[in-house]
């Protein structure tokens, strides 16, 4: 039995028509099939690998951790110097009231997470969420997922959670004092890229610092200079209560986090104690290659390319067929005129070698979020054989 037959017999599936390259190594920008046919990662694991695939950097860090020790303990009981040395990194990079980080093991646990702390923390249950948001897919998350397609089939699930439009008055006008928390993805992603209105995203962080709600941003998939900024939040002038980590925080390694105050994650330690547990949230070898790839982007200066190559990205896919481009740095959207279309081009891509993908809530959009050490040379070729493809 071969390789694909094995993959669809013995692995569960999450559709009924994966794409199954059969990848058996990465390297830089690229993908390689195990024929050695290269494909130009235009995704990068759905904004995971910012730092590239096989990164020297990272996979010596792991290599070291390795050496030292893997899993010895749950999370939070030992000192673990990969848990210390990365979150004290992180936490010098934001505001100083987001000082105290809960490592997980996804993102979608640090929404749970972060949903269990606005209860705690404000003694309250209610919370508002936006209409085609994505914070993950357990239970929690998928309550306050925007979108009934996907929550339906697993009901009843959580009480009081609210959806209103992005960038509306009504979602706004909804914050009052049975509010816990409002959670906002700080750049709509799966929705096709939409960004906050400016005066919207303060009058929302206003209005939760006048009815003590906490203002809960998901920067899981704009995090680590997706956007052309360390953090998504940094080009709205705002400082949320809680941040969501996940994707790119492992440098490639399986890792999330919701960070906050110390007097808020204080909550978390009595009555119960022990109130959020974990066996291998903040795993030490996530850690060290987490840290490692923070550490790669901020010294090699990615994050001040970001914004150009997301401009050279936009002026190159001009054409008929491109209904909209909509970008926040490397994390864009091409809308095309249907999600058939999106399929057939994301198809004829793989045989180009461009290997892209389409978003949850926008299917008429093909998704562009590639490493962010992708060249001036890579982008021109993707958006040059992105028209070829088009004008057939």
């Amino acid at each position: 039995m071969n390789i694909r037959s094995l993959f669809l017999q013995h692995l569960a599936q999450t559709s009924q028509s994966p794409v199954g390259l059969h990848i058996t190594s990465a390297t830089g920008n690229h993908l390689i099939d195990a024929d050695g046919k290269k494909y130009l990662d235009l995704i990068g694991g759905i904004s995971v690998c910012n730092a590239g695939h096989s990164n020297p950097y990272i996979t010596d860090a792991i290599k070291k951790q390795l050496d030292d020790y893997t899993h010895i303990m749950v999370y939070g009981e030992l000192i673990q110097s990969p848990q210390v040395e990365y979150a004290q990194g992180i936490t010098e990079r934001l505001p100083k009231q987001l000082n105290s980080i809960y490592f997980t093991n996804s993102g979608t646990e640090a929404t749970e997470g972060a949903l269990k702390l606005a209860r705690r923390v404000t003694g309250r249950t209610d919370v508002i969420a936006c209409n085609n948001s994505y914070h993950g897919s357990t239970l929690g998350s998928l309550s306050v997922m925007g979108d009934e397609y996907w929550r339906n089939a697993y009901r009843p699930l959580l009480p009081g959670v609210w959806h209103y439009n992005y960038n509306s008055d009504e979602l706004l006008n909804a914050i009052n004092e049975n509010t816990s928390c409002v959670l906002l993805e700080t750049v709509q992603a799966e929705a096709g890229v939409i960004e906050p209105d400016m005066e919207w995203i303060k009058a929302v962080r206003e209005k939760c610092s006048q009815t003590g709600a906490l203002l809960i941003l998901d920067e899981i998939q704009c995090g680590f200079g997706r956007t052309g900024k360390l953090w998504g939040f940094e080009h709205y002038d705002i400082v949320p209560d809680v941040i969501l980590l996940g994707k790119a925080l492992g440098g490639g390694m399986p890792l999330g986090a919701f960070v906050s105050s110390h007097e808020n994650m204080q909550t978390l330690t009595v009555d119960p104690v022990l109130g959020h547990i974990t066996t291998f949230g903040g795993h030490p070898v996530s850690c060290a290659a987490g840290k490692a790839a923070m550490d790669f982007i901020i010294r090699e200066g990615l994050i001040e390319q970001v914004e150009a190559k997301g401009r050279l990205f936009a002026e190159n896919l001009v054409h008929d067929e491109i209904k909209a481009v909509r970008r926040k740095g490397l994390l864009i959207a091409v809308e095309l005129e249907s999600n058939e279309k999106v399929l057939e081009v994301c198809r004829l891509c793989i045989d180009k070698g461009i290997f892209t993908d389409w978003f949850l809530f926008a299917q008429n959009c093909i998704r562009i979020a590639p490493p962010l050490t992708i060249t001036n040379e890579d982008i021109v070729f993707a958006c040059e054989t992105l028209k070829e493809i088009l004008n057939k």
